[in-house]
């Protein structure tokens, strides 16, 4: 290579880097439209199966034919209806389409929605890079579609990403808005596990309010009222489907909704919960109901940091991000089924360690944020004999247990670390200064 070329391609990268730098949005954008392109052209070639989306638009098949929804089978899995019938009734529009058309838009609409909970995640954490939001936003989109847990979401066209965004849409409205609280309603009417974030704004506003009335002051106050509009919220979904559906409304709340094992094995390696673990390490598809003691000691926990998270106030930054990743690890953990495709929550959970990283300047936390972004890319569980109808297991070794357990254990770790940095955060005196611009109002107290 002449002199000459060395001196062009070395004004070629400058004038690259400049480029980028005065265009950071448009090269963000370009990078993610590239990386969903091929994206949903490597699904194609995978040849996924959009099974639970079949199922979703048999159920809405179902309740415009009268028939008794859970009653109802679809798929060669001969797979059955396990949400409340409030979400029947939001798959019905699925329907006006062919199978074709649907499996297009709800791709579509996930890849939506993807960004909506990467841009959701950077209002609850705040700017942690000099960038543009949406060049930021759209950066970590285009890497976080590859993760376990939004891939297998997109390959059964699951609908983990709205119950996301609809929760973080919720945390990151101004303090006080009148409709603040019913993203929460909806999701857990959509599916019950999102109602754990009613509990905690519930608890948090109690606990705000009691230290108040303590003061002097007013008891009520933004998480109560956020708390009071989510269980509204949710009580008109169950109504709406009590009118619609009267009999499937009957059978859910009294049969259905006690039946954890309709959804499948619970010593499936997909089945990232604490019952699954048990499970698995049990050797016994249901590991009885004890596992509700520790399950229920892990609420207590996770509750307790998420409120203190949120009600530190200045003391912790990124205090709102801590509370909500928090409260949605805790709520997987202790589901009775949280398949893998259930983990989009790794998601902000990865970012706002990163985060940390980034304004600690501290390796360990690197170190954190990379090793947890890597578990999430690395498709780990499924590194385990599984399927086949062999229900391989229930003869695990300890080594495909530790395997199986990824991401619970991963949420764990993130509880512990949340909550030390917690109670740091409350031994520390307060700023004398208002929330930074770039928090969301969810930070006000």
């Amino acid at each position: 290579m002449t002199a000459t070329q060395t001196i062009a391609d070395a004004q070629r990268r400058v004038a690259a880097r400049a480029f980028i730098a005065r265009r950071p949005t448009l090269v963000a954008a370009v990078v993610c439209l590239l990386s969903f392109t091929a994206f949903y052209l490597t699904q194609r070639a995978a040849n996924v199966s959009m099974l639970d989306l079949d199922v979703y638009r048999a159920e809405g098949w179902t309740v415009r034919a009268g028939s008794d929804l859970y009653d109802m089978r679809a798929t060669y899995a001969q797979l059955p209806t396990t949400y409340p019938p409030f979400a029947a009734l939001l798959f019905i529009p699925l329907t006006w389409l062919d199978e074709s058309a649907a499996r297009l838009a709800v791709n579509l609409v996930n890849l939506g929605l993807l960004v909506a909970l990467v841009h959701l995640s950077l209002r609850l954490i705040g700017r942690p890079v000099r960038l543009p939001r949406a060049a930021v936003t759209l950066a970590v989109a285009a890497v976080a579609v590859w993760c376990e847990p939004v891939w297998t979401t997109m390959r059964y066209g699951q609908i983990n990403l709205l119950l996301a965004v609809l929760v973080l849409w919720d945390l990151t409205r101004r303090a006080g808005h009148r409709w603040a609280g019913v993203g929460i309603g909806i999701a857990a009417g959509i599916k019950l596990t999102p109602a754990l974030f009613v509990v905690f704004l519930a608890v948090a506003g109690a606990a705000l309010g009691i230290r108040r009335l303590r003061r002097g002051g007013p008891g009520w106050n933004v998480h109560l009222r956020r708390a009071a509009v989510a269980a509204t919220t949710f009580a008109t979904t169950v109504t709406l489907a009590l009118l619609a559906l009267p009999h499937d409304s009957k059978r859910f709340w009294t049969e259905i909704i006690f039946a954890a094992d309709r959804v499948g094995h619970g010593e499936d390696t997909a089945n990232q919960s604490l019952r699954g673990i048990l499970a698995r390490a049990l050797h016994t598809g249901d590991p009885a109901g004890w596992w509700l003691i520790p399950a229920a000691a892990i609420v207590c926990a996770g509750l307790a940091v998420a409120v203190a998270a949120l009600l530190a106030g200045n003391r912790l930054p990124y205090g709102p991000a801590w509370a909500a990743v928090s409260c949605g690890v805790t709520a997987l953990i202790v589901s009775p089924i949280s398949w893998s495709h259930h983990w989009v929550w790794g998601v902000p959970m990865v970012m706002l360690v990163g985060a940390e990283a980034i304004r600690r300047h501290d390796r360990r936390w690197t170190i954190g944020a990379v090793a947890a972004g890597v578990l999430f890319y690395s498709f780990a569980l499924w590194m385990v004999p599984h399927g086949d109808g062999t229900r391989h297991e229930l003869n695990q070794s300890v080594g495909e247990m530790a395997l199986s357990a990824v991401y619970p254990v991963a949420g764990a770790v993130f509880l512990a670390v949340a909550g030390v940095v917690t109670a740091f955060a409350w031994r520390r005196r307060p700023p004398v200064r208002t929330a930074p611009r770039s928090q969301p109002a969810y930070a006000g107290r």
